[in-house]
């Protein structure tokens, strides 16, 4: 059976506050839409994923989608979600899958059981919506803001996605609906008599609107989450030279820093933490540096190594925290170089990354200038 799932993000987001679309904001550690896309591409039963998105967010879709299975060439979207959604049926239609899933770039939060039972839904129904039953007392305001009457909560549910379908049946649909304007796909279904099933939605499958829904996302997320944390620790001695590289940032000094490879002591110790966090042995295992092919060596490759392992791992990186030992150089006038390069190597927001530098007071190797030592801590979230 070939399904295929069509992700809507063409919004603007506009309630999110000012930034970013709200489907790029980062949610403990990962954009939006980038934990939307992988719970759809790493979903057995999904052949395919298209996206629709605005076209001001190729980049930001690039850098949100980077390395996930799965995954067609972006769609342009409409000036409303009802026409995003046909721009995408449109597309999928060369490809003629049995069934679409249409969802919300901006519920990242939706579960692989979900999704399984919405597809499972098709084989019985021409489509499935995912709804939760309303529980609440309902009532109508006054126009002074006062409570009114009660409203009748019995058979009402609140719409969420997936929304299911049987392919050719919802292209048909949208393709009559040409013109006219639907809240939802279920109503564009609905309307051109497609018989749609309720199917038992999830509490956390929330729609990322407001700057508070993120927060609440983060609060479900990292409560559902495995959290551990390694450690990594660097020693590097001075030598001939007129700069050291610390963090990926070529800082100027009157001597260099010794070792096999750039000697950067601040990375090698970030990239033992995110290794160990993992469970993967240390840096001499994966670059040994009796191996000539990494003399010299610039350091960002050693992490970005020890990243991409750790995404292998269904990981992602919370944040690092890593402290620079040293009388000499100084530090201060390049923590923010520093935390922008790290930041950039692993793919988070700057905010989630810590740099600070201490000296020893003249003690130790480090007290009399004779090198420099890094220690780091990273935590890590795992799925």
């Amino acid at each position: 059976m070939n399904v295929a799932a069509l992700i809507v993000a063409a919004g603007r987001g506009s309630r999110a506050g000012p930034g970013a679309p709200k489907q790029y904001r980062q949610l403990a550690g990962e954009p939006v839409l980038r934990r939307t896309l992988m719970a759809f591409s790493s979903h057995p039963q999904i052949s395919s994923v298209l996206t629709v998105i605005h076209e001001d967010d190729r980049e930001a879709f690039e850098i949100a989608a980077a390395g996930l299975p799965k995954l067609l060439p972006v769609c342009t979207g409409g000036a409303t979600r009802q026409a995003s959604v046909r721009a995408g049926l449109e597309t999928l239609s060369a490809a003629a899958p049995d069934h679409v899933l249409i969802h919300d770039g901006a519920r990242p939060l939706v579960s692989a059981q979900l999704i399984s039972e919405c597809i499972s839904a098709l084989s019985v129904h021409e489509g499935a919506l995912a709804a939760i039953a309303v529980t609440d007392t309902l009532r109508r305001a006054t126009p002074e803001g006062r409570a009114g009457e009660t409203l009748d909560r019995s058979g009402l549910w609140r719409a969420q996605t997936p929304q299911a379908f049987r392919f050719k049946a919802i292209l048909e649909a949208h393709r009559q609906a040409s013109g006219q304007d639907y809240t939802d796909d279920v109503a564009v279904a609905s309307a051109a008599g497609v018989e749609v099933a309720i199917v038992e939605g999830d509490e956390d499958n929330i729609k990322i609107t407001s700057a508070e829904d993120l927060k609440r996302a983060e609060r479900i997320l990292t409560s559902t989450l495995d959290v551990r944390t390694g450690t990594g620790f660097d020693v590097h001695r001075f030598g001939p030279g007129d700069h050291v590289w610390l963090c990926g940032v070529k800082v100027p000094h009157e001597q260099g820093l010794v070792g096999h490879s750039d000697a950067d002591a601040g990375l090698h110790a970030i990239t033992d933490a995110v290794l160990g966090a993992i469970g993967a042995g240390d840096i001499g295992q994966h670059f040994p540096p009796s191996d000539p092919k990494w003399k010299g060596a610039s350091s960002d490759i050693f992490l970005a190594h020890a990243v991409e392992l750790a995404r292998e791992a269904g990981a992602q990186i919370s944040n690092i925290d890593l402290t620079l030992i040293c009388e000499r150089p100084k530090i201060g006038p390049h923590v923010l170089a520093m935390r922008q390069r790290i930041a950039e190597i692993i793919g988070a927001d700057m905010a989630r990354i810590s740099v600070k530098a201490t000296t020893t007071e003249g003690l130790g190797f480090t007290g009399r200038g004779e090198g420099i030592a890094a220690q780091a801590l990273a935590t890590l979230l795992f799925r």
